[in-house]
C-alpha cells in the first residue's frame, strides 16, 4: 500500500477542491510522487463522492471521521492529512480525538479548518470560535510536539454570503416582483468573503509543501481578492435587474433563525449555547474581516482570485 494523504470531508465546501487539486498534482510533484488520496465521504453514492472517484489517485472511502482511530490512520499510511471539522458543539471533543489519533499514529502534517480570523478568541461570543481557538491551543502544547500542523482561518465564504442576493434576482426574472433583498452584510462595512474552493486550493498547495516545518504551528489568515459591502452588493443585483432594490434588510440573520429553530428545537439542546452562533457575524460588521488582512503566505503560495461580482455570477448559472 502507497503512502497516503488523507482529506477528511472530502465532498465538503473545502474538502473538494482539496482532493481537486492534489490530483491534479501528483504528477508533477516530487512530495506526492507514488502516494495517493483517500477522499473520504459519508455516502459513496452522492455525486460529489461519484465524480471525486474518477480523479487519478484518488481512492472514495466511506467513513465518518470522527471514527478514525490510529491503527485505521496507521493501516492507510496516511503521512498528511486535511479536515474541515464541523462547527457543532461537541467540536472540540470530536476533531481533538481526531489529532490524538494522528499524533499516535504518526502522521507528519496535518492541515485544519479554523474559521474567521477575527473571532478565534477565548472569548469569543459566539461558541463554535472558541472551539478553534481550544484546538489550536491544544496543538500548540509540548505534548503535540511531533505532529507539524497549521490552521487555516478564512473569511465567511462568498457563495453563502451572496446566495440572497442570487434567489432574489433568479426571482425577478421569474416574476417581475421584489421581495425584500436580505443580506447578512452591513449596509457599509468593507468585508472581503472568500470563494471557499480557493480556500481549499491553498490547503492543498500546504500539503504538497517539501518542507513542511516553516508552516508548522502557522495560523493563516484567508480573504477574498478584494472587499465589498451590502451597499455594493445591492448595487450588483441593481445591474442585473435593471431597476432599483426597493426593500434591503441589512444585517438579515431570519434564514438563520429558521435553520437553528429546525435543527437545534430537541430536548437536550442548549439553547443558549447554539444560539451564541449569531454573534459571529459581529466582528464582519465592525469592519475586521478586510482583504487587508490576509496573510503574505497565502498571497505568495496561492492567492485567492475569485471576486464577489464573478461569484454571484456563477451563482447565477447554476
Amino acid at each position: 500500500m502507497a503512502p497516503s494523504v488523507l482529506v477528511a470531508g472530502a465532498t465538503g465546501n473545502t474538502g473538494r477542491s482539496v482532493v481537486q487539486t492534489l490530483s491534479a498534482m501528483l504528477a508533477t510533484s516530487d512530495v506526492l510522487l507514488n502516494h495517493r488520496i483517500i477522499a473520504l465521504t459519508r455516502s459513496l453514492n452522492s455525486p460529489a463522492a461519484q465524480q471525486l472517484a474518477t480523479l487519478p489517485g484518488v481512492d472514495v472511502v466511506e467513513k465518518n471521521w470522527v471514527d478514525i482511530t490510529p491503527a485505521w490512520l496507521r493501516e492507510h499510511e496516511v503521512v498528511r492529512a486535511f479536515i474541515a471539522p464541523h462547527n457543532k458543539p461537541n467540536q472540540f471533543a470530536e476533531e481533538s480525538t481526531f489529532h490524538v489519533a494522528a499524533l499516535q499514529a504518526g502522521v507528519q502534517y496535518v492541515v485544519r479548518i479554523s474559521t474567521t480570523a477575527a473571532n478565534v478568541s477565548p472569548s469569543s461570543t459566539a461558541y463554535y470560535p472558541r472551539s478553534h481557538w481550544a484546538i489550536e491551543s491544544l496543538l500548540s502544547s509540548p505534548e503535540f510536539t511531533n505532529l507539524h500542523w497549521t490552521s487555516l482561518q478564512p473569511n465567511g465564504f462568498s457563495a453563502f454570503f451572496l446566495a440572497p442576493a442570487a434567489a432574489f434576482i433568479q426571482e425577478y426574472r421569474k416574476t417581475g416582483k421584489q421581495g425584500t433583498l436580505k443580506l447578512l452584510a452591513s449596509e457599509d462595512a468593507p468585508v472581503a468573503v472568500i470563494d471557499a474552493d480557493e480556500v481549499g486550493i491553498f490547503a492543498a498547495h500546504l500539503l504538497s509543501q517539501p518542507n513542511i516545518s516553516v508552516h508548522n504551528g502557522a495560523k493563516y489568515v484567508l480573504n477574498g481578492p478584494e472587499d465589498i459591502t451590502g451597499k455594493q452588493i445591492v448595487n450588483l443585483v441593481e445591474q442585473y435587474i435593471g431597476v432599483p432594490v426597493e426593500n434591503v434588510s441589512y444585517k438579515d440573520m431570519s434564514d438563520l433563525d429558521a435553520y437553528l429553530e429546525a435543527a437545534y428545537m430537541g430536548d437536550g439542546q442548549s439553547r443558549n449555547v447554539i444560539w451564541s452562533i449569531k454573534h459571529a457575524p459581529e466582528t464582519t460588521w465592525e469592519g475586521k474581516c478586510t482583504a487587508s488582512t490576509t496573510s503574505k503566505e497565502v498571497l505568495e503560495i496561492a492567492p485567492p482570485q475569485s471576486t464577489p461580482a464573478q461569484v454571484l455570477q456563477r451563482l447565477l448559472q447554476y
